[in-house]
């Protein structure tokens, strides 16, 4: 499908308008609530629980924002959603939550987490969660196999993209061989992904993929994580639209 127009209309805030001084933690309700009142897009992330529920978070670990050190994927929906964000009043919610406190007023763009391990099924509750929304919704992935699978997992009317960046210095990497790293680095899984839109790493654009893309398939690119006035001014000249953080554009 082409990409919606709303799909890059309007700057998206990464893992929402988060402001953890300001009681916002990032991938919160709070910060949902902060995007639309700012009349921002947002993208959030998802980790699966141990009983299967699509969870909005982005580590894979607890360690980070809360005060358990187990995994996202050993406790339950019920036992994650009692966790305390930070030190806030906030709590880690649901995607159907999520989806629920942003009600449509604003594109939501949810990324698919993955271990690169063939598991399919948080990709394929958050596309359960994002076929009952009705509101405008976008899924994404860094892997292939998880853009891939939700084409028949969704409603072809939710547009799928792949997150990709050129040099590729995350510690998950090193589980690929070499050559799922250059297909990764290159869109060279284009005929089986057939992404809707592109979400690269601003400090890799310009490169062939997103220029590519751009110009021969009119496939729209958003561009991650813009945080500085230099990396604004490359996502303006190299991509559709931002995902960013730390200000407020």
């Amino acid at each position: 499908m082409a990409a919606p127009d709303w799909l890059t209309a309007r700057p998206i805030a990464h893992r929402g308008l988060h402001d953890r001084a300001a009681g916002r933690p990032e991938n919160t309700l709070a910060a949902a609530r902060a995007a639309v009142a700012g009349d921002f897009a947002i993208e959030c992330d998802v980790q699966l629980s141990a009983d299967g529920e699509a969870m909005v978070f982005h580590d894979a670990a607890l360690g980070r924002l809360t005060e358990a050190s187990e995994s996202v994927a050993s406790k339950s929906a019920a036992a994650l959603g009692r966790l305390g964000i930070a030190g806030s009043a906030e709590t880690m919610p649901t995607l159907s939550a999520f989806l629920a406190a942003v009600d449509g007023a604003v594109p939501v763009v949810i990324e698919v987490k993955s271990r690169y391990d063939g598991d399919l099924r948080l990709a394929a509750r958050a596309a359960e969660v994002a076929a009952a929304y009705t509101g405008p919704v976008a899924l994404k992935s860094f892997d292939p196999q998880i853009v891939a699978a939700l084409r028949d997992l969704c409603p072809l009317t939710i547009p799928r993209g792949i997150v990709a960046e050129t040099t590729q210095d995350d510690p998950i990497y090193a589980t690929l061989p070499p050559s799922a790293r250059l297909a990764l680095s290159n869109l060279l899984h284009f005929a089986e992904t057939r992404p809707d839109f592109l979400s690269w790493r601003v400090d890799d654009l310009p490169c062939a993929p997103t220029y590519l893309c751009r110009l021969l398939g009119r496939i729209p690119v958003m561009t991650w994580t813009v945080r500085t006035e230099d990396q604004r001014t490359r996502a303006g000249t190299h991509a559709d639209q931002m995902v960013f953080e730390g200000f407020v554009p």
